[in-house]
């Protein structure tokens, strides 16, 4: 049982990790003149970040769905069963929405990974084609 759990918890890890090393820094040229102001635009997150952040996601769920767990427990040994039972079904509930919305960034960053080979770029076009 605690195998599969492990396993879980580290292949997001494993996966960030890869992500990260196959990005290749770029390399800075000096500016001769400064560019003119323009409004700053929104990075988006990259496909290695959704994945790390996915995996903080699901750790985070754990981590709620453990202390509902542990409160739980504390409260079945002060024989409040009614606590108990309320506690322990809120850490599931949000042990599942951690894991829920971390799977979903994962499967993302996942897909951004390997559909980044088959985007063509509109400077790689070619010139001989005539433009509408």
């Amino acid at each position: 049982m605690k195998t599969p759990f492990t396993f879980l918890l580290l292949m997001p890890l494993a996966f960030s990790l890869i992500a990260v090393g196959q990005n290749s820094p770029q390399p800075q040229t000096p500016q001769s003149q400064p560019a003119p102001a323009a409004p700053p635009q929104k990075h988006k997150r990259s496909a290695g970040g959704d994945i790390g952040s996915g995996s903080g996601d699901i750790g985070k769920g754990a981590g709620k769905g453990a202390e509902g767990v542990g409160k739980g427990a504390g409260d079945l040994v002060t024989l409040h069963p009614v606590g108990a039972v309320g506690n322990v079904g809120k850490g599931a509930g949000e042990a599942g929405v951690g894991a829920a919305k971390g799977a979903g960034k994962i499967g993302k960053g996942t897909g951004r990974l390997i559909a980044k080979p088959f985007h063509h770029s509109k400077k790689a076009e070619s010139t001989d084609t005539p433009q509408p």
